[in-house]
């Protein structure tokens, strides 16, 4: 399980920045406006339908209809992890897929579907590419500065090994960012550190990515629970604590298992009690948190007293072998003092400190809803907004699906991240003109990320607008008593293939609800467990691992970085089901989620 590392490699160094010509931005330009005015073409010429209801068994095989419902996200991560072509590719081949079997096997009007693939790449465009790239802009901005190498002697001045600055960054670190904004930004922000300590670029986005998984039920300040009560109508605050409680033992193993994945078995015991240091700070933390106060803030305290345990930890405890980033022994090398003074140690944290206090500030339920009223512009999806019917079991009732795109231009986090950068250039002395000039690269330098994103949360709105993603959920829901095991692997499917927990929870917290009164166990936890079950599956999102490739300067290599994730997801989504069985049926844990 752990890595091998090779003595004697060569220290990653930050990918030099790709320039854009004014050819290339002229093409860019021109691809976006004959995409638009295609788009309104087919419009145009395709007549508009009315309400039309999913149906989730289309060829009355329902076997048949699962496996023909898989084709997209077979298709797309096969493409990716088997054939390993370039990401965009994949995902136009997962996109076209989904359109096919859409319009052919269920029946959605074509207009519809179009409709569809143009909701989701927009999504994909705003928020989403709206948060990586101002953080990569911010990234690209301190190696320009060379205040990413001072940030990075400082880290090594707190622990100089390998393994506790994995622990301290791609866990606790990246906790932080995941409940203060999520939508990719701590996979983005973790990783380009981890590279900047000599980690490999691969390594790098995998750990990052298997490191973001307890935190993500209450990330972006709790949104995917309050979601989930959004669509089931169970109290936030019984979800939050049974999520809680269901996450406390992953919050506790997931920590070691990152190390023993990096560093061995070995490695990982050698530095056992940092790790339960960590885990459970975290873990207590979150679980007095989301029981007491509800989800709002759970991740930012729970990653807070992390990183304040651990650097006081490491203070007072240190382990007695020290591995470096690539996994070399340095214990018998006399380290250097950095030499950097504290006012350069400031000065190397500021853009990131930045970054954090105004990622929450804009997340703040007073100033964001603020923010949203003043400036946030909801548009109706023409040609989409209610005219899709969610039927049971999906759905209690025949509920028409709302497509509403929210143009929250001010409120949204990549906005924040985009001030934090902006003014962290400021700080660092750059003018407005290297601003400008740095803006344009990082925006020519993530183009394909940004097609890749798009297509991909195309891909998925496609799915769960024609109803492919709740027969696959379906599927799950035949299995009787063993529901909840398998109730658990729905939420891992929905946030794999919608790249969000909060959607997964939004698509199938209905579905767990119905089915698990039918079978006779605690609606309140299959309901909680399809959000535990869905922070696994983030870890393969294909839009996680796109942004973890960028950020990694690995794009491209999404495949590699897939096969590095997929069996240490699966495997712990299974673990998360096991667990939820036991709750289910098992007296001790029953009476914990008896509401």
């Amino acid at each position: 399980m752990g890595s091998n590392h090779s003595a004697g490699e060569p220290e990653t160094k930050p990918a030099p920045t790709t320039h854009a010509s004014p050819m290339s931005v002229v093409f860019i330009d021109l691809g976006i406006l004959v995409s638009v005015l295609g788009t309104i073409y087919l419009f145009k010429t395709n007549a508009a339908t009315g309400k039309w209801t999913q149906s989730y068994d289309p060829t009355g095989m329902w076997w048949l209809s699962t496996l023909l419902a898989a084709i997209p996200v077979i298709l797309l991560l096969g493409a990716m992890a088997i054939l390993r072509l370039k990401a965009h590719i994949a995902a136009f081949i997962g996109l076209l897929a989904a359109l096919a079997v859409a319009i052919a096997v269920y029946h959605m009007p074509p207009r519809l579907a179009l409709t569809t693939t143009v909701y989701g790449a927009g999504y994909g465009l705003f928020p989403i590419c709206w948060i990586i790239l101002p953080v990569i802009f911010l990234y690209q901005l301190t190696v320009k500065t060379g205040q990413f190498l001072a940030l990075q002697r400082s880290l090594t001045s707190i622990t100089d090994d390998g393994r506790l600055q994995l622990l301290l960054i791609a866990f606790a670190l990246g906790a932080f960012i995941e409940g203060a904004g999520g939508f990719g930004a701590p996979v983005a922000v973790c990783g380009a550190i981890l590279i900047s300590l000599g980690f490999r670029p691969i390594e790098a986005a995998g750990l990052s990515l298997i490191a973001n998984t307890a935190p993500v039920a209450f990330g972006s300040l709790g949104i995917p629970t309050i979601a989930l009560h959004g669509v089931t109508g169970i109290d936030v605050l019984v979800l939050s604590k049974v999520i809680a409680v269901i996450l406390v033992p992953f919050c506790l193993l997931v920590p070691f298992w990152l190390v023993w994945i990096y560093a061995g078995f070995r490695g990982m015991v050698e530095i056992w009690p940092a790790l339960l240091v960590g885990g459970g700070t975290f873990a207590f933390t979150q679980w007095v948190m989301a029981t007491y106060t509800g989800p709002g803030l759970v991740d930012i305290a729970a990653a807070t007293a992390t990183i304040v345990a651990l650097i006081v930890f490491f203070r007072f405890w240190k382990p007695k072998r020290v591995l470096n980033a690539r996994g070399e022994d340095i214990t018998s090398r006399t380290r250097a003092q950095n030499g950097q003074t504290p006012g350069a140690t400031f000065r190397a944290w500021l853009p990131w400190l930045t970054l954090s206090v105004l990622v929450f500030v804009w997340g703040l339920p007073r100033f964001s809803q603020w923010m949203d009223a003043k400036t946030s512009i909801s548009i109706p999806v023409g040609g989409l907004h209610n005219l899709v019917l969610r039927v049971p079991p999906v759905a209690a009732l025949p509920t028409s699906e709302a497509a509403m795109f929210n143009l929250n231009w001010l409120a949204a986090t990549g906005t924040g991240i985009m001030v934090a950068a902006v003014l962290a250039g400021f700080l660092m002395r750059l003018g407005l003109l290297a601003l400008a000039r740095a803006f344009v690269d990082t925006v020519f330098s993530i183009r394909f990320t940004m097609m890749t994103i798009a297509a991909m949360m195309a891909l998925g709105f496609v799915m769960r607008y024609c109803g492919m993603d709740a027969t696959l959920g379906l599927a799950f829901a035949r299995t009787g008593a063993l529901y909840p095991f398998f109730g658990t692997l729905i939420g891992w499917i929905g946030t794999a293939t919608t790249g969000s927990d909060t959607a997964s929870n939004v698509v199938f917290g209905s579905l767990q609800q119905v089915t698990a009164r039918q079978i006779g166990v605690s609606p309140a936890l299959m309901a909680s467990a399809n959000s535990a079950g869905g922070v696994m599956g983030k870890m393969i999102a294909a839009p996680s691992i796109v942004v973890a490739s960028t950020a990694t300067a690995s794009y491209g290599k999404e495949g590699p970085i897939l096969r590095f994730v997929f069996w240490h997801s699966l495997a712990l989504a299974a673990l998360v089901g096991v667990f939820v069985f036991l709750m289910a049926y098992v007296a001790p844990f029953t009476r914990l989620v008896a509401k």
